[in-house]
């Protein structure tokens, strides 16, 4: 039963990931901090070795959809990089605090507060007026940005790729959405190679990790095949329910990490 419901999690969190573009790990994260009963890090490294599944999967259903190449690629480069120094910063965190409460106390706060930014940022985005950033370094350094969040809170990517991509760089919902895909890939990819160079992976049930996996391949391909049929305003709905279950189960695990203190 306990792996029904992590392949359960894995399949629903990462078809909505690559429908809205979200990636997956910032619902899988979460809620196996909830109910998995798993260290901060096995949920982390599970969660992106999940994430990272559909990524692939994703982009290979996607051919023939157009992604911008020059600005795709700074923003997916610096995100790896990013992706392997949020990695290494997660990493010093646990060795310094060696309380996994403490640590999933700060990402519980960071998630609430970039949930509840970005849930604004979606409310007032039709009276906001968007950049268009062409600049080599400057898209090279909002990548490395997104990366290192990402890699530090285990989500792989989330909410604050696509307001990047919505603010900076005046995509539409469905641009961000593959193009906050694209970008995921490159700094989940980094932060699992870092991790394996490292031998810094954690004790982990294999069990649990292919039934995530497989859970996040299927849900690659229903995601892509969903986006493909809905509307931009249909995307944008389920990403704003999306912003807010993540905000309660967030605010439930700061609850649940402080209790560990």
């Amino acid at each position: 039963m306990q792996f029904v419901l992590y392949f359960l999690v894995c399949l629903i969190a990462t078809t909505v990931g690559a429908i809205s573009g979200v990636g997956g790990g910032v619902v899988i994260k979460p809620v196996f901090d909830a109910v998995a009963g798993m260290s901060v890090s096995q949920v982390s490294f599970l969660s992106g070795c999940t994430v990272l599944a559909m990524t692939i999967v994703s982009l290979l259903r996607s051919r023939g959809e157009k992604i911008e190449l020059k600005r795709g690629t700074l923003l997916a480069v610096g995100g790896a990089v990013g992706g392997l120094l949020g990695k290494a910063v997660f990493d010093w965190v646990k060795s310094l605090t060696g309380n996994d409460g403490l640590v999933g106390v700060v990402q519980s706060v960071i998630m609430i507060l970039l949930t509840v930014g970005v849930g604004v940022y979606m409310a007032f985005r039709e009276k906001i007026p968007t950049k268009n950033v062409q600049n080599a370094v400057l898209c090279t350094l909002i990548g490395l940005a997104l990366g290192v969040m990402s890699a530090f809170l285990g989500i792989g990517g989330g909410p604050i790729n696509l307001v990047v991509l919505y603010y900076f760089f005046s995509m539409d919902t469905k641009q961000a959405a593959l193009h906050s895909i694209y970008v995921i890939f490159f700094s989940q990819a980094a932060s699992f190679v870092s991790s394996l160079a490292m031998q810094n992976v954690p004790a982990f049930d294999p069990v649990a990790l292919v039934v995530m996996v497989v859970g996040g391949v299927a849900g690659g391909f229903l995601g892509r095949a969903f986006n493909k049929k809905m509307s931009a305003r249909q995307v944008d709905v389920l990403f704003s329910v999306l912003l807010a279950v993540i905000t309660l189960i967030s605010v439930y695990n700061l609850v649940h990490y402080a209790s560990l203190l």
